[in-house]
């Protein structure tokens, strides 16, 4: 894998030629350090899978966890040893996926509706437990139908069988951070370009007020999936453009992550190393130059040190 940096007045660039690891994922998304095992575990929403690698073992560690469901998002659960069951997004809410049967069981815990016939042309999207231990995920058009804009921005909270419908309409819901201080939220609203900032009420309540917009994205891509470092930037993929951008916090562009393909999905730190999912490309998908490469490495997992760390993901409180 070669990377360089560059650095200009007021602007870094990181520039990343080869993958880390390469498994031809139709879409790899939702990626997530599990310090437990030192593994990077990611999804494959398309192919239904869990994917994890040893960060100590490298790319040949491999193991993975079929489903027969799309599965977008992962995190670990309070008290949960992550090695034995892990909460995922799935097609009617979130679930508990026990990683012991290696078998791909898993049981719903909470649905966004009451009936599944309410909710049947969607499925669930990216999503991240707040500071409460609550969990927030988007609903969207499921794959093969008709794109509208019929999604939810969800809120779980533990106990509650169903979810609350918190923003409606939207087309891809994606991104959910928050700040160092946990007292703002952000969220992505790919489809409109558009990164939202809350302030977050960081007392038991958990209230968002004061909603604006952050950043608004200029440019042919869709920003996707982000994660927040210790200084408060935030590393936003961006979907159909090679690249992840640090956007300060102030909401300004700071800095960018240079990719050989175009599809860049979510990011996740591990240390100061910064690990990129990607989605497939298909053939002549691309601006016409060097697209037969770009299609090639596309759906892989990537890596870049950028310097600084990234800030722990709080874990999901449920009560099993």
């Amino acid at each position: 894998m070669s990377t360089t940096t560059t650095t200009k007045p007021d602007f870094q660039e990181w520039n990343v030629t080869e993958p880390y690891l390469h498994l031809h994922c139709a879409l790899s998304e939702g990626p997530y350090y599990e310090r437990e095992s030192n593994s990077l575990r990611f999804v494959d929403i398309k192919k239904h899978r869990v994917h994890w690698v040893n960060l100590s073992e490298g790319p040949n560690s491999v193991t993975t966890t079929q489903l027969d469901v799309p599965v977008t998002v992962t995190a670990d659960i309070e008290g949960v040893d992550p090695r034995e069951k892990i909460l995922i997004g799935v097609k009617h809410g979130i679930a508990v996926l026990d990683r012991k049967s290696g078998e791909g069981k898993y049981e719903y815990v909470a649905r966004f509706f009451d009936n599944e016939e309410e909710g049947k042309r969607l499925r669930s999207n990216d999503g991240a437990a707040d500071p409460n231990g609550r969990f927030w995920l988007g609903s969207m058009t499921d794959i093969g139908l008709d794109l509208r804009a019929e999604g939810h921005l969800h809120l779980f909270n533990p106990g509650s069988p169903k979810a609350q419908s918190i923003k409606h309409p939207l087309t891809i819901p994606n991104a959910l951070t928050w700040s160092p201080d946990g007292k703002t939220m952000y969220f992505t609203h790919s489809t409109a370009k558009t990164i939202y900032a809350f302030d977050y009420d960081t007392s038991a309540d958990g209230s968002l007020s004061n909603e604006r917009v952050f950043y608004q994205h200029v440019g042919k891509g869709e920003p996707d999936g982000c994660r927040v470092d210790v200084e408060g930037n935030l590393w936003h993929a961006v979907y159909g453009e090679a690249r992840v951008l640090k956007i300060s916090k102030e909401g300004e562009l700071i800095g960018q992550v240079n990719l050989p393909t175009d599809n860049i999905t979510c990011t996740q730190f591990v240390g100061t190393e910064l690990f990129i999912t990607t989605a497939k490309m298909e053939e002549g998908g691309g601006d016409g130059d060097g697209d037969e490469e770009r299609v090639r490495l596309s759906g892989a997992v990537y890596k870049v040190d950028v310097g600084v760390e990234g800030l722990e993901p709080f874990k999901v409180k449920l009560e099993l």
